[in-house]
């Protein structure tokens, strides 16, 4: 198990503070290759597969495709389902393809992502809408979903296509909230959280909701497997976003306050807004209409951000996430696959990319 990270420590020095919240960046957590164990030959099926997706006679989409697939990134949702379908003792081979789909829909909502925050950057390269532009990058966003839709009628129950099939919708109606939310400081934390359930969690949850399925899981057992992918999804979100705050731009391959330059809000910023009865909220709304003409306003909001406890309460709320998945898992007989589960959530809680 991961030591958890220290106490809280206040310093005024902005150079030298260290909360709980910056100080877990650094702390050595488990990598994603020991805590996947024996799936790993899976996992290697599943890269082959979504290279075979990326394999098309029309030669843009086999470009892209073959561009978008080369980095593996962290594999966690398709590491999700195989290690859930293992829980149950799976032994067929939809895992593989499943696996697949679920990162072919990851990757289409990370294209859509960088079109709407114009982003430039993605995993440390070129973001797919800076290279090839936003015309042809939406499009192909969108046939990577509707072909993963069309791959998943080829499996063995409808439900995996139900559960495809609804988990694009509420990502995509997560992103219309967010962008239509963009730049509003009024948003609250309860319309933030359904935002990234909708944004992120919930294809956390698909992925160990499918891999139970593969398994035999009664009803009880898929509830409690979907859970924990929705506890698993939501302190991933909240790190990310607490990443933009307290991340380097070497380690997250991305600049960091990204989040904030796109006119995103998040848990950072809605608690510091929330803190105050006036002066600190129309402060930092002056800074925010200002961040794109004035390099210093957003450092200006970051130094803000971090002098109130607003890094400390992020975390302590994707800890409360991560330790709700742990707990889940209390009645699962002891296997190195329940181990597994048990320190995902420590990875996606230490993390610092």
């Amino acid at each position: 198990m991961v030591e958890a990270p220290g106490r809280v420590t206040e310093r005024n020095d902005m150079n030298t503070l260290e909360t709980r919240a910056i100080k877990h960046t650094l702390k050595k957590h488990p990598e994603l290759l020991e805590l996947y164990g024996d799936i790993r030959g899976d996992l290697g099926a599943v890269e082959k597969t979504l290279r075979l997706f990326a394999d098309s006679p029309n030669k843009i989409i086999s470009e892209i495709s073959e561009y978008l697939f080369q980095r593996s990134g962290k594999r966690i949702r398709p590491a999700l389902l195989l290690i859930c379908s293992r829980i149950f003792d799976y032994r067929g081979e939809e895992h593989v393809l499943l696996s697949a789909l679920v990162e072919t829909i990851h990757t289409a909502s990370l294209i859509h992502d960088d079109i709407i925050d114009n982003s430039d950057i993605r995993r440390g390269q070129d973001s797919v809408h800076k290279r090839w532009g936003p015309n042809i990058t939406v499009l192909l966003g969108d046939y990577l979903y509707i072909k993963t839709i069309a791959l998943s009628l080829e499996t063995s129950s409808p439900a995996f296509v139900r559960i495809l099939t609804d988990v694009s919708t509420q990502m995509i109606e997560g992103e219309l909230h967010e962008y239509y939310m963009s730049g509003n400081l009024d948003l609250g934390e309860a319309d933030y959280l359904e935002i990234i359930r909708k944004k992120t969690a919930v294809l956390f949850s698909a992925s160990c909701r499918i891999g139970a399925l593969l398994g035999g899981a009664n009803v009880e057992q898929e509830r409690l497997f979907a859970e924990y992918g929705t506890a698993i999804g939501m302190s991933f979100q909240i790190i990310d976003d607490l990443l933009d705050y307290s991340g380097s731009r070497k380690t997250l391959g991305k600049p960091v306050l990204s989040d904030l330059s796109e006119g995103r809000i998040t848990l950072p910023m809605i608690y510091t807004l929330n803190q105050d009865n006036g002066a600190l909220r129309d402060r930092l709304a002056v800074l925010f209409q200002e961040k794109e003409k004035d390099p210093d306003a957003k450092h200006k909001i970051l130094e803000i951000v971090r002098s109130n406890g607003a890094l400390d309460y992020t975390y302590q709320q994707a800890e409360r996430y991560s330790r709700k998945a742990q707990a889940l898992l209390s009645g699962l007989p002891e296997s190195m696959y329940r181990d597994s589960l048990h320190n995902i959530p420590d990875y996606v809680l230490y993390r610092n990319r």
